[in-house]
């Protein structure tokens, strides 16, 4: 795949149908890279210090814990080290963790403590009978981890920051009430290079193409992100940028950020909507919208729930239609519209490097 965008071919058709790459996928794209594993604030709300979380449950399908001890989070495994048995399956008030299986017991470490009828076994504990620790990083109140991180969380918290830094994250309010996850019948991909392009928008978006200025439509590709920003034609809500701020005195309606590889983070006047993107099969994929409302007045006044479902469906329509498109015996691949289609460039590229080199 050619690196510019103008001598450059889409993915092929194969890869959104052929399973080895699909297998290959989770290691060599979800597994390297940083996974969003959800909010502290929202998690550890209660009384709880143990959180499990399965990442990416029925595609990676990795158990984990999520620890808060003396008011510091840790992220280690939820796999006892004796047999491989998940030991928390709901959150939990803990002074130790202990394997519901044959007592193996682990500190809130994740170091091992105790097990009985182990008196006569020779050279134990080892390193590997400890609990594995994974990276655990923070954005406001947003958790991320990796299984074998092989890239920089601090230059994804850089790009966000860059535009975003004046926003009071942490004081949004979380609105459960409008969470939804669809269900889309596509290949996880494709639901990302619908999202990747503004190219669609006044073909498959009349009321989205009322707020959003077409002609304005910009896009910047980053480091494993990209950001899309839509601008408003004057008319509409946008942001109250403080001096000096990059986009000072741009009539700027929304910030579409995309983080490699399934995360999207739909930041508007009246707060942000996450969309995370969970792979199930090669034609299924689960999306998850999670909101946090900053003003309740602009968001009702936008009817923004009502705007989001309707431009998740029309969305659903094109990228459904087009994996089953795909799957026709007359198409290999296109190319790319280097003005509209930057950021679908770019994330192909991506996975290029990571799966198909020849």
């Amino acid at each position: 795949m050619h690196r510019n965008i103008s001598e450059s071919e889409t993915l092929t058709s194969q890869f959104y149908s052929d399973e080895s790459i699909w297998n290959l996928s989770k290691d060599n794209i979800f597994a390297a890279e940083w996974m969003f594993l959800g909010d502290a604030q929202d998690l550890f709300k209660g009384q709880n210090n143990v959180i499990p979380i399965w990442l990416l449950e029925h595609f990676l399908d990795e158990p984990l814990l999520l620890v808060e001890k003396e008011d510091e989070l840790t992220c280690m495994t939820n796999i006892c080290t004796h047999r491989g048995y998940v030991m928390i399956e709901h959150p939990s008030k803990l002074r130790a963790i202990t394997c519901g299986y044959h007592g193996r017991r682990f500190d809130l470490e994740g170091k091992f403590q105790f097990m009985p009828e182990f008196k006569e076994v020779q050279n134990f504990p080892r390193t590997c009978d400890h609990l594995h620790q994974l990276p655990l990083q923070r954005w406001n109140q947003f958790l991320f981890t990796a299984l074998d991180s092989k890239s920089s969380f601090e230059s994804i918290r850089q790009q966000l920051e860059e535009r975003l830094y004046f926003l009071p994250f942490e004081d949004f309010s979380l609105a459960a009430k409008y969470n939804k996850t669809y269900n889309v019948h596509c290949h996880w991909a494709l639901y990302c290079d619908n999202y990747l392009e503004g190219f669609h928008i006044p073909f498959v978006h009349n009321d989205l193409s009322a707020i959003v200025d077409y002609g304005q439509y910009t896009t910047l590709v980053g480091d494993k992100v990209v950001l899309q920003i839509g601008y408003s034609d004057g008319s509409g809500f946008t942001f109250d940028f403080p001096e000096g701020h990059p986009d000072e005195g741009r009539n700027v309606a929304a910030y579409y950020y995309w983080v490699y590889p399934n995360l999207m983070l739909n930041v508007y006047p009246w707060g942000v909507q996450l969309n995370i993107v969970k792979p199930i099969t090669q034609d299924f994929t689960k999306v998850e919208f999670i909101y946090y409302i900053h003003d309740q007045k602009i968001f009702d006044l936008m009817e923004a729930d009502k705007l989001a479902e309707k431009t998740e469906r029309e969305d659903e329509v094109v990228v459904e239609a087009v994996h089953r498109g795909l799957k026709s015996r007359f198409y290999q691949n296109g190319r790319f519209s280097p003005k509209r289609e930057k950021g679908v460039h770019y994330f192909h590229w991506l996975l290029h490097q990571s799966l198909l080199k020849e």
